[in-house]
């Protein structure tokens, strides 16, 4: 199957899901959704400077970072029509379209120059969303290259340090609606930084249950 088929398919399975659970979303989500927050107070973006972020949603962690970077422009692109319907709203009502543009595309293969007018970011962040893609791993190589400071990376870890019982209950949940944590995830994009001669640094939180993941620099790791 090629990609544009791969993309349909997944838009239209993304557009099912959130339908109705974009309503809610934000709502729900900030109970297990742990570390987004902290995630973004690192983005810590030049003045004037640009931020993207791939598998924007509802724009919660748009409006968050736009709201504490005050001289930063943001960008943000989701696969879910149905998504950006809700994060457009959102942003209107917190006075932010001025500041945050929006696109509907494909995070594993995208063109920031089309959609956005501009090649490169000063910071790329993908929050929650790897676990959730096909192919996540073009979405790295794309976060990368469209990255001209820091990439970051909030996502699902292996939960390594919490017992096995909680580990399978929450595999279960997560898997209704589509998401797998990525066993992967840090040897990956370790991988990804090394190759592009920039620095990784890896922080688990909270006994796996997340993992935060930076590159950055041009030391490689």
């Amino acid at each position: 199957m090629s990609t544009p088929e791969l993309s349909a398919g997944h838009s239209g399975l993304m557009d099912s899901v959130y339908r109705h659970q974009r309503h809610i979303y934000d709502l729900t989500r900030k109970y297990y959704l742990l570390g987004r927050d902290r995630m973004i107070s690192e983005l810590a973006p030049p003045k004037g400077g640009t931020v993207l972020e791939l598998g924007c949603g509802t724009g919660r962690n748009l409006i968050l970072a736009a709201r504490r970077f005050p001289d930063a422009h943001f960008y943000g692109l989701d696969i879910s029509g149905e998504m950006l319907v809700t994060a457009r709203a959102s942003i209107a009502r917190a006075g932010l379209s001025d500041r945050i543009s929006l696109a509907q595309a494909d995070a594993t293969s995208f063109d920031a120059a089309a959609l956005f007018g501009r090649a490169g970011f000063d910071r790329v962040f993908v929050s929650y969303s790897l676990s959730m893609i096909p192919g996540w791993e073009r979405s790295v190589s794309a976060a990368l290259a469209a990255s001209t400071g820091s990439v970051h990376v909030v996502d699902f870890g292996q939960q390594e340090g919490l017992p096995g019982w909680f580990r399978k209950l929450l595999r279960r949940w997560l898997a209704k609606f589509h998401v797998a944590p990525r066993e992967t995830l840090a040897s990956d994009i370790a991988a990804q930084a090394r190759v592009a001669g920039k620095s990784c640094r890896f922080t688990s939180l909270y006994r796996g249950y997340a993992w935060l993941i930076v590159v950055g620099g041009a030391k490689p790791i």
